[in-house]
C-alpha cells in the first residue's frame, strides 16, 4: 500500500500529478491519450506511468494494442480524496479539450 511519503512525491511531479489529475476525472486512459492531452512524449509519459504502477497508485490493463490506466482500486481514501480536491481547484479544460480532439480515443472504445 502507498504511503503518505509516496503518494505526496509523486504528486510533487508536474507530469504524475497532471495524469493523476486525469485518471481520476477520465476514470481510464492509455498512454497515447494522456500524450495528446499533455502533449509530452510517450517515452516520458510511460516512464512516469511505470513509477506511479510500481508505487501502486495506478494499475495497467493490456486490452489489445493498448494499455490502459487507472488509478489502483486499493488506493486509500486519504489519497483519493486528495485527488479530489486537486482536481476541484485546477482547471484541466486544455487537457479534456485535447481529448476530445482525439477522435478515436482506445480508452472509450474498450469494453469495460
Amino acid at each position: 500500500m502507498v504511503t503518505p511519503e509516496q503518494f505526496f512525491r509523486a504528486l510533487s511531479d508536474t507530469t504524475r500529478l497532471n495524469s493523476l489529475l486525469l485518471l481520476e476525472q477520465e476514470g481510464r486512459l492509455c498512454v497515447c491519450e494522456l500524450v495528446a492531452a499533455l502533449e509530452l512524449s510517450q517515452p516520458r509519459i510511460s516512464r512516469h506511468l511505470s513509477q506511479l504502477r510500481d508505487q501502486g497508485i495506478v494499475q495497467d490493463e493490456r486490452r489489445g494494442q493498448w494499455v490502459h490506466y487507472r488509478l489502483a482500486p486499493d488506493l486509500p481514501d486519504w489519497a483519493r480524496q486528495t485527488l479530489r480536491s486537486v482536481l476541484a481547484s485546477r482547471d484541466l479544460g486544455e487537457f479534456r479539450a485535447r481529448l476530445c480532439d482525439m477522435g478515436q480515443r482506445p480508452s472509450l472504445n474498450a469494453v469495460q
